[in-house]
C-alpha cells in the first residue's frame, strides 16, 4: 500500500494542479453563463423533486433520482471531508467547497439534461443514460464514452465502497469498539441485500433513508453552532480571509497557499456534490420525466442540499469548534482529517458525538449503495448485461475490504479516481454547451417546462 500510495500522491500533483482545477471551476462558471444563471430556479427544482410527473417515462420516480442520488453524494465528503480540507488547506478550504457548490449547481444541471437527453432504452424497457450515452450519440465519441464508463466502474470501488466502508469501521471501533472485520461483514451483508433487489430496491431505501439522516444531521449541527454562537462571527470572517492568503491563519490552523487551499477545497467539494463527476445523471436518466429540463432542474437540487448546505454547515461547526478549542490542532488535528473531525465533534457534550457517529454511518452507507448503481451502468456499457452479477459481487467484497485499508491510501486513490472520471464528462458538457443553452432557452421559457418531449428514446443494440 505504500507504493500504491506514493504513486497516487504523484498522479493528484497533476490531476489536481491548476489547469485541471481551472477545468473543473471553469466549467462551472461557463456554464452557469450558457444556462442563463440557472442557480435562480433551484426553487423551481425543489419544488419540482417532491412532485410526481405522471407523464413522464422512466424507470423510478423524480423523487428516486434525486434521493439515489443524493444518497451518493451525501457521504463522508460532507463529515470527514471537510475535515480533511481544513487540515490540509486551512480554514479558507471552506469557501471554496462552498464556491464549488454553489457555481457547481449549474454543471450538475447541464450533465442531467444531456444524461437524459441521449438516454436509451433497453429490450426489457429500462433506461439508460450518463455521459457515455452522451457522448457516444450526441458527440459520436464512443471511445470516450468507454473511457468515461470505465473511470465511473473504478471509482465506484473508490469513492463508493472503500472511503466509505473505511469511515464507518473507523467509526465503530473508535465508539463501540467494534472490531474492523466484523463491521465489514455487516455492511457487505446489507449491501448486498440491498443492491441485488435492482435500482428500484435502491431507491426504495434512499427514499427513506436520505431524508431521516439529512434532517438528523442538519439539526445536531444547528444545535451545536447555537452551543458556538459566540464564535460564529470570527469563524465567518477566517473562512473568507484564509481563502486568498497565504499566510498562517493563526488559531492553530495550518498556513496553507492560496494554491493549496483552492485545490483541497474544489477537491473535497467536487467529492462531495460530484458536479462536474457526472455521476448522478446516470440515475437521473433512469428517472420518470417529461423531458430533460425537469430532471436536469431536480438533479441541481442535490448539489445545492450537499454542498451549498450541508458542507457549509459542517465547515461552520468545525471551525468554530476549534476555535473555541485551540487544542484540537495540538492533539492531532492538523494532521488528519478525520482525526480533526473526531476531536471537533466530540468537544460538544453530548449531542457532538451522536452527530457525528450517527453522521458518519448512515452518510457512508447510503452512498455505498448509491454508487453501487452507478458503477453498474458503467460496467454494462462496457460488457453488457453479462456482467452485472459479478460486478455486484465484486462491489461487496470490495465494501469488507475498504474497511480495513488506510485512509490516506483511500483519499488518494479517490480523489485521482474522481478526476480521471469527471475529464471525459466535462469535454462532454462544454462540448454540448450550445444543445444545453439551446434546450434551457426553450424549457424554462412560458410554460414550456410543462411540456412533453416527444423525441423517440432508442433501443440499445448491445
Amino acid at each position: 500500500m505504500g507504493a500504491i500510495n506514493s504513486y497516487f500522491t504523484w498522479l493528484n500533483g497533476y490531476l489536481w494542479g491548476p489547469p485541471l482545477l481551472i477545468l473543473l471551476f471553469g466549467t462551472h462558471l461557463f456554464m452557469t453563463v450558457r444556462t442563463g444563471i440557472i442557480q435562480r430556479k433551484i426553487g423551481l427544482g425543489i419544488r419540482l423533486s417532491v412532485s410526481k410527473d405522471k407523464d413522464g417515462v422512466g424507470d423510478i420516480s423524480q423523487f428516486g433520482a434525486m434521493t439515489t442520488a443524493l444518497a451518493a453524494t451525501i457521504g463522508t465528503g460532507n463529515i470527514v471531508g471537510v475535515g480533511t480540507a481544513i487540515a490540509l488547506g486551512g480554514p479558507g478550504a471552506v469557501l471554496w467547497i462552498w464556491m464549488s457548490g454553489v457555481f457547481g449547481i449549474a454543471t450538475k444541471y447541464a450533465e442531467a439534461m444531456v444524461a437524459v437527453k441521449y438516454r436509451v432504452k433497453t429490450s426489457d424497457g429500462t433506461m439508460l443514460g450518463g455521459a457515455m450515452y452522451a457522448l457516444e450519440r450526441g458527440l459520436n465519441m464512443k471511445w470516450l464514452g468507454v473511457l468515461f464508463a470505465l473511470f465511473t466502474a473504478l471509482t465506484s470501488f473508490g469513492i463508493g465502497a472503500t472511503v466509505q466502508a473505511n469511515a464507518v469501521s473507523k467509526v465503530a471501533v473508535e465508539n463501540f469498539g467494534i472490531p474492523v472485520w466484523l463491521s465489514g461483514i455487516v455492511m457487505a451483508s446489507i449491501v448486498a441485500i440491498v443492491i441485488l433487489g435492482g435500482v428500484k430496491s435502491i431507491t426504495k431505501a434512499c427514499e427513506v433513508l436520505v431524508p431521516f439522516m439529512a434532517i438528523f444531521y442538519v439539526t445536531g449541527c444547528l444545535i451545536i453552532l447555537f452551543i458556538n454562537r459566540d464564535y460564529l462571527g470570527e469563524s465567518i470572517a477566517l473562512i473568507f480571509t484564509a481563502a486568498f492568503t497565504s499566510k498562517a491563519a493563526g488559531g492553530g490552523f495550518v498556513g496553507s497557499s492560496v494554491l493549496m487551499t483552492a485545490r483541497y477545497g474544489l477537491a473535497r467539494g467536487l467529492f462531495s456534490n460530484e458536479s462536474g463527476m457526472g455521476s448522478a445523471p446516470i440515475v437521473a436518466a433512469a428517472a420518470q420525466t417529461r423531458n430533460p429540463a425537469r430532471q436536469a432542474l431536480v438533479s441541481a437540487t442535490g448539489t445545492f442540499w450537499d454542498t451549498v448546505v450541508m458542507c457549509a454547515i459542517t465547515g461552520l461547526v468545525l471551525i468554530s469548534t476549534i476555535i473555541s478549542n485551540p487544542d484540537i490542532m495540538a492533539d492531532g488535528g492538523a494532521i488528519d482529517g478525520a482525526v480533526l473531525t473526531s476531536l471537533a465533534f466530540n468537544k460538544i457534550p453530548a449531542v457532538g458525538p451522536i452527530v457525528l457517529t450517527f453522521g458518519l454511518i448512515t452518510f457512508a452507507f447510503s452512498t455505498i449503495i448509491g454508487w453501487s448503481y452507478y458503477g453498474e451502468r458503467g460496467a454494462e456499457y462496457l460488457f453488457g448485461k453479462a456482467i452485472i452479477i459479478p460486478y455486484k459481487a465484486i462491489y461487496v467484497v470490495t465494501v469488507f475490504i475498504g474497511a480495513s485499508m488506510s485512509l490516506t491510501s483511500v483519499w488518494n486513490i479517490a480523489d485521482a479516481l474522481n478526476m480521471l472520471m469527471a475529464i471525459p464528462n466535462l469535454i462532454c458538457i462544454l462540448l454540448l454547451n450550445n444543445v444545453i443553452a439551446k434546450d434551457t432557452k426553450y424549457y424554462l421559457s412560458g410554460d414550456n417546462i410543462d411540456k412533453i418531449d416527444t423525441t423517440p428514446i432508442p433501443r440499445r443494440m448491445k
